[in-house]
């Protein structure tokens, strides 16, 4: 029988189990946290992998002499061992266009919520009932705000279209990738230098792919960098803003606040984790990396998904749709599509 592992089975996806079981495969559901020893046992004779954020290592790939394919029933691939995957000649792919509007919209509601003050005032509220219009209250609007978005891909655009035509802020990107005559077409300015965009802008909304060249792209000199009204966001990867810098830069007051739904380590903890002292802020909102989850994202993704199973495990070329050069790179069982 045809075997499919699927980690990270808290993330509850219906539809994939169950079309996954209509075509006959024996299905296992490794948790979150398993750790590599289960999951190399799970994949002894596995003909596909499907992951949403637990490592696919060298030793994941090397221990499934039968695999066929890996898929990332998400975005980011930067869990999965590119290099082990293509030695191998085993396909990888993800499902790349399934939420850029809502987790571009789950940005906007970050910004939105801090800009306005909403977390702190609804406490204030239930706490008293009611609060005055004191000068602790006074909130800040978007239009006229110059917003710098770090990563002009599919969500970063999205956003910039929110903030900018929606909203009448001046959108600046930095996106070293991108050709600057592409970015002002679509109304954003380009910005050849982050430190100027961390300079200039009152809000920074990140939303870079995790790769070698972006991990800690933010650091402490980048932050010292912002204004002391501006805010941050991170809807993209933890590790692309170097995390204990932002947690120095919240606690000595030195920006005005931030807005983070991903994380280097996940899940976060109210205690022991090393983002932990933010949970003590006002200024900071923590969501649990669910910007995506959606009734519409999710049936976007599950279906896709599914497609996606289906060329592995019936043995025809994987569509590709993500422009991510790692993912371009690939020569074999694939063919790419936009």
């Amino acid at each position: 029988m045809v075997k499919v592992v699927r980690t990270d089975r808290e993330l509850q996806c219906p539809v994939i189990d169950a079309g996954l079981k209509d075509m006959g495969v024996d299905l296992v559901l490794v948790p979150d946290g398993a750790g590599e020893n289960v999951l190399l046992d799970a994949v002894a004779d596995a003909d596909l992998i499907l992951m949403c954020y637990t490592p696919i290592t060298e030793r994941v790939i090397a221990a499934a002499p039968k695999l066929k394919g890996i898929v990332k029933y998400g975005v980011g691939i930067d869990a999965i061992d590119m290099a082990a995957a293509r030695a191998r000649g085993i396909p990888v792919v993800n499902i790349p266009e399934y939420a850029e509007r809502t987790v571009a919209e789950g940005a906007f509601t970050l910004m939105l919520a801090l800009a306005k003050k909403l977390i702190p005032l609804d406490r204030a509220m239930r706490a008293d009932g009611w609060a005055w219009p004191e000068e602790k209250w006074l909130a800040g609007d978007i239009a006229g705000k110059t917003v710098g978005i770090v990563g002009a891909g599919r969500i970063g655009r999205a956003f910039a279209q929110m903030a900018g035509a929606g909203f009448g802020a001046h959108v600046i990107a930095y996106s070293p990738h991108t050709p600057p005559a592409e970015l002002m077409r679509i109304g954003i300015e380009p910005v050849a230098d982050l430190m100027d965009l961390m300079a200039r802008a009152d809000v920074v909304s990140v939303h870079s792919v995790l790769n070698d060249e972006t991990r800690g792209l933010i650091g402490a000199k980048e932050l010292a960098a912002m204004k002391p009204t501006a805010i941050i966001l991170n809807v993209a990867r933890g590790a692309v803003i170097d995390e204990a810098a932002l947690v120095r830069t919240l606690l000595e007051g030195r920006i005005a606040g931030a807005g983070l739904d991903v994380y280097s380590q996940e899940p976060l903890m109210l205690e022991g984790h090393p983002l932990s002292p933010l949970f003590g802020l006002d200024n900071v909102i923590l969501l649990p990396h669910l910007t995506f989850f959606t009734h519409e994202a999710m049936e976007r993704l599950e279906l896709e998904t599914l497609d996606r199973c289906r060329e592995v495990l019936e043995g025809r070329p994987v569509t590709v749709k993500s422009p991510d050069p790692r993912l371009r790179a690939q020569t074999q069982g694939v063919r790419f599509e936009g």
